[in-house]
Protein backbone atom coordinates (compact mmCIF):
# COMPACT_ATOMS: atom_id res chain seq x y z
CA UNK A 1 0.00 0.00 0.00
CA UNK A 2 1.55 3.35 -0.71
CA UNK A 3 0.36 6.32 1.50
CA UNK A 4 -0.15 10.41 0.84
CA UNK A 5 -0.14 12.89 3.87
CA UNK A 6 -1.27 16.38 3.43
CA UNK A 7 -2.06 18.79 5.29
CA UNK A 8 0.77 20.12 7.52
CA UNK A 9 1.48 23.96 7.71
CA UNK A 10 2.26 26.83 10.08
CA UNK A 11 -0.30 27.65 12.48
CA UNK A 12 -0.23 29.77 16.05
CA UNK A 13 -0.56 28.13 19.81
CA UNK A 14 -4.36 27.10 19.59
CA UNK A 15 -5.42 26.56 16.40
CA UNK A 16 -6.78 23.91 14.49
CA UNK A 17 -5.46 21.51 11.69
CA UNK A 18 -6.57 18.57 10.06
CA UNK A 19 -4.44 15.98 8.10
CA UNK A 20 -5.14 13.61 5.45
CA UNK A 21 -3.23 10.32 4.44
CA UNK A 22 -4.79 8.48 1.55
CA UNK A 23 -3.96 5.27 0.80
CA UNK A 24 -4.05 3.63 -2.66
CA UNK A 25 -2.65 0.10 -3.56
CA UNK A 26 -3.87 -2.00 -0.53
CA UNK A 27 -7.33 -3.20 1.03
CA UNK A 28 -7.74 -0.74 2.64
CA UNK A 29 -9.84 -1.43 5.57
CA UNK A 30 -7.27 -4.60 6.65
CA UNK A 31 -4.02 -2.02 7.10
CA UNK A 32 -3.89 -0.50 10.62
CA UNK A 33 -3.10 2.94 10.42
CA UNK A 34 -1.36 5.30 12.84
CA UNK A 35 -0.32 8.45 12.95
CA UNK A 36 3.35 9.51 14.16
CA UNK A 37 5.83 12.58 14.45
CA UNK A 38 8.86 13.54 14.84
CA UNK A 39 10.16 16.83 16.45
CA UNK A 40 13.97 18.17 15.51
CA UNK A 41 16.31 15.84 17.41
CA UNK A 42 13.89 13.65 18.88
CA UNK A 43 12.91 10.28 18.65
CA UNK A 44 9.70 9.49 16.35
CA UNK A 45 6.63 9.17 18.86
CA UNK A 46 3.25 7.50 17.76
CA UNK A 47 0.50 9.60 18.50
CA UNK A 48 -2.76 7.74 17.07
CA UNK A 49 -3.87 4.55 15.03
CA UNK A 50 -6.80 3.61 13.62
CA UNK A 51 -7.19 -0.20 14.05
CA UNK A 52 -7.81 -2.21 10.57
CA UNK A 53 -11.63 -4.06 10.41
CA UNK A 54 -12.99 -1.97 13.24
CA UNK A 55 -13.25 1.56 14.24
CA UNK A 56 -11.23 0.99 17.59
CA UNK A 57 -8.99 4.27 17.81
CA UNK A 58 -5.96 4.79 20.29
CA UNK A 59 -4.26 7.52 21.14
CA UNK A 60 -0.74 8.94 22.95
CA UNK A 61 -1.96 9.96 26.18
CA UNK A 62 -0.38 14.25 25.29
CA UNK A 63 -2.96 14.24 22.42
CA UNK A 64 -6.11 13.01 24.45
CA UNK A 65 -8.78 15.13 24.02
CA UNK A 66 -7.16 17.49 21.55
CA UNK A 67 -6.60 15.78 18.51
CA UNK A 68 -9.19 13.19 16.99
CA UNK A 69 -8.90 10.49 14.15
CA UNK A 70 -10.41 8.89 12.08
CA UNK A 71 -10.84 6.85 8.96
CA UNK A 72 -13.02 6.32 5.76
CA UNK A 73 -12.76 2.70 4.16
CA UNK A 74 -14.74 4.13 1.57
CA UNK A 75 -12.15 7.20 0.41
CA UNK A 76 -9.40 5.06 1.53
CA UNK A 77 -7.86 7.90 4.03
CA UNK A 78 -8.02 8.57 7.24
CA UNK A 79 -7.74 11.92 9.19
CA UNK A 80 -6.17 13.19 12.04
CA UNK A 81 -8.11 16.85 13.48
CA UNK A 82 -6.00 18.73 15.69
CA UNK A 83 -7.31 21.47 17.86
CA UNK A 84 -5.75 23.51 20.65
CA UNK A 85 -2.79 23.40 19.19
CA UNK A 86 0.77 23.69 20.77
CA UNK A 87 4.29 24.94 20.16
CA UNK A 88 5.44 21.04 21.41
CA UNK A 89 3.17 19.59 18.60
CA UNK A 90 5.17 21.04 16.34
CA UNK A 91 7.18 18.05 14.11
CA UNK A 92 6.78 16.23 11.11
CA UNK A 93 3.87 13.89 11.21
CA UNK A 94 3.80 10.56 9.26
CA UNK A 95 1.09 8.09 8.28
CA UNK A 96 1.89 4.62 8.70
CA UNK A 97 0.48 1.10 7.79
CA UNK A 98 0.67 -2.12 8.58
CA UNK A 99 -1.57 -5.80 7.89
CA UNK A 100 0.06 -7.53 10.06
CA UNK A 101 0.90 -5.37 13.52
CA UNK A 102 -0.46 -7.06 16.72
CA UNK A 103 -2.01 -4.42 19.08
CA UNK A 104 0.95 -4.67 21.42
CA UNK A 105 2.99 -3.21 18.98
CA UNK A 106 1.29 -0.13 17.65
CA UNK A 107 2.95 2.38 19.10
CA UNK A 108 6.22 1.13 17.59
CA UNK A 109 7.29 3.01 14.77
CA UNK A 110 9.47 0.05 13.67
CA UNK A 111 6.30 -2.44 13.36
CA UNK A 112 4.53 -0.72 10.64
CA UNK A 113 5.83 -1.34 6.71
CA UNK A 114 4.26 1.28 4.65
CA UNK A 115 4.82 5.16 5.21
CA UNK A 116 4.20 7.98 3.93
CA UNK A 117 6.46 11.07 3.01
CA UNK A 118 5.57 13.13 6.17
CA UNK A 119 3.60 16.69 6.42
CA UNK A 120 5.49 19.67 8.76
CA UNK A 121 3.54 21.16 11.30
CA UNK A 122 5.13 24.13 13.09
CA UNK A 123 2.92 25.60 15.87
CA UNK A 124 3.67 29.25 17.03
CA UNK A 125 4.23 30.64 20.58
Amino acid sequence: VQLQASGGGLVQAGDSLRLSCRASGGTFRSYTVSWFRQAPGKEREFVATARRYNTHIVYEDSVKGRFTMSRDNVKNTVYLQMNSLRPEDTAVYYCAASSTIIFSEISNHLSYAHWGQGTLITVSS
